[in-house]
């Protein structure tokens, strides 16, 4: 296992095995920072750049939760349309990361544009964290969303992970990319005009991911361990801001969990997981069942984002 020191986390594409547990042993070493609401001095010298050009609630704060947990310093800014990076000068990234490196120790990039905090990471002296680009990919959300599974499951091998939603989104992306390191079978469940790209099925081949496309949840969600769900109706990533205004569509039967297909359907101990914001694909009476685990999701990032920034801030080793 290569050092975090210094370390880009830019994609799940180059992230190994052994790196996922490290990561998630540090996060419970962690882990009483957050659960006790309690500051500490690990990285008091320390200042963390937010900069997002798109967007964000929870990524966004916990990123931010966790460098004040750890004692570190934040700065930055939530919409690039106050800023000259994004108002009528539009300033190019690497003049923007080439001045945002001076005011921080590692930069957290959101953007609308797909492959954005990969060029900042060309240019910036300093760590970059991806908290999301356009339809690329989001590890730290997806980081999150394993360490819930391996602290609920035990394990990350031998689960079998429904994935519902629509397949372009970032977080399929990067959780596909990181079951190759698994034992690990995905059942994808999409609207057709939503599956898998021909390009990215062909990237899965290439690191012998183990999943199958399936027509609707009904048809698997028997058999899942883990049901890992996204909006089918879903707004324009490509876009920094979506009108709010704008008609909505209602999701599919064939793509929704609801209480009663758990109840009659699932596995008992099977978990539900959500990044959030849901539309109608997750119903809200599934909120008080056993199966839902969102918000513990949500609650965890802040461990595992603490993580991160201590081990490529080289705070823990």
């Amino acid at each position: 296992m290569r050092s975090f020191l210094g370390r880009d986390i830019l994609s799940l594409k180059d992230v190994e095995r052994d790196d996922y547990f490290r990561i998630f042993q540090v996060a419970e070493e962690l882990r009483p920072h957050a659960e006790n609401r309690r500051n500490g001095d690990l990285l008091k010298h320390k200042t963390l750049l937010t900069a997002f050009y798109q967007p964000s609630t929870r990524t966004r704060l916990s990123t931010e939760a966790a460098m004040h947990r750890l004692g570190g310093h934040v700065l930055g800014f939530s919409d690039a349309k106050m800023t000259r990076a994004g108002d009528f000068y539009q300033e190019s990234m690497k003049d923007t990361v080439k001045m945002l490196e001076y005011y921080g120790d590692v930069i957290a990039m959101r953007h609308h544009v797909q492959g954005a905090p990969h060029e900042a990471a060309r240019w910036a002296s300093v760590p970059v964290i991806n908290c999301g680009d356009g339809w690329g990919e989001h590890p730290t959300q997806v980081l999150t969303d394993l360490y819930t599974i391996w602290r609920d499951k035990g394990t990350l091998d031998g689960l079998k992970v429904l994935c519902v939603g629509d397949m372009r989104m970032r977080t399929m992306h990067s959780i596909l990319y990181a079951s190759s390191q698994f034992d690990m079978e995905a059942f994808v469940v999409s609207p057709p005009e939503l599956s898998l790209l021909d390009e990215f099925k062909g990237e899965l081949a290439e690191r012998s991911v183990n999943y199958r496309e399936v027509e609707s949840v009904e048809e698997c969600i028997a058999d899942a361990d883990v049901i890992y769900m996204e909006p089918v109706v879903q707004a324009d990533y490509t876009q920094s801001r979506v009108d709010p205004t704008a008609e909505k569509g209602t999701t599919p039967a064939a793509y929704q969990v609801t209480r009663r297909l758990l109840q009659e359907k699932a596995k008992q101990d099977s978990i539900v997981l959500h990044s959030l914001p849901r539309m109608d694909e997750l119903t809200t009476d599934v909120d008080s069942t056993r199966h839902a685990r969102y918000w513990a999701e949500a609650a965890n990032g802040v461990s595992l984002r603490m993580a991160l920034l201590a081990l490529v801030l080289g705070a823990i080793e």
